[in-house]
């Protein structure tokens, strides 16, 4: 049996202003750390808890990693203290995003 690998978790709180992100271009830096503690093999936890977030700040995080590293990437994130809203959007983003890629990466 496989180890669990190890998890990194990026709360969403500490980049907030006034912890609302509604701006895709605030999500950038957090993939972007989502996306090297990937590169290095871990599973990343996601922490909403107190971030109010927007379809494009969601769509920018998680919605571009689908796109890029394909459905697969989702196995690998974990997501923590949602609001309904939240989860939502995430499902909306990801349902929308695996569309796409299979759209495109299949012949």
């Amino acid at each position: 049996m496989n180890p669990t690998p190890e998890r990194q978790l990026v709360p969403l709180q500490h980049a907030a202003e006034r912890h609302f992100f509604g701006m895709r271009h605030a999500a950038v830096p957090e993939r972007e750390r989502i996306e090297g503690f990937l590169s290095e093999g871990f599973e990343v936890v996601i922490d909403f808890a107190g971030a109010a977030v927007t379809q494009s700040f969601v769509d920018e995080l998680v919605g571009r990693l689908i796109l890029e590293q394909g459905p697969g990437v989702l196995q690998r994130l974990v997501f923590k203290n949602c609001t309904d809203d939240t989860r939502a959007i995430l499902r909306f983003v990801a349902a929308d995003r695996l569309d796409q890629y299979l759209k495109n990466n299949t012949h």
